[in-house]
């Protein structure tokens, strides 16, 4: 029993780890660009530039995969980075 316990237990956070990350980061950069393209018109009479809260939106968005994106490079090199040039991270 407490094998599949265990088992149920590590499922759920690999589970919420792929969708957080394999689905989340996508999504969230799709919503920025998305932000970035609000009040822009069908044709060019009327198109216009991104709202300033659009832009902020954006900028959020990017910001957060940007930072998610090098945590992860970061924590796969860790050990290389340690041993071969001194750079202790995390």
């Amino acid at each position: 029993m407490t094998l599949l316990t265990n088992t149920l237990d590590s499922l759920w956070q690999v589970v919420l780890v792929g969708l957080l990350l394999g689905a989340g980061l996508p999504a969230l950069f799709a919503l920025g660009v998305r932000s970035l393209a609000s009040g822009r018109g069908v044709d060019s009479a009327t198109e216009t530039g991104p709202r300033p809260l659009g832009i902020a939106g954006a900028v959020v968005c990017f910001g957060i995969v940007l930072i998610a994106v090098v945590a992860g490079i970061l924590l796969l090199t860790k050990d290389f980075l340690s041993s071969s040039l001194g750079i202790h991270v995390f």
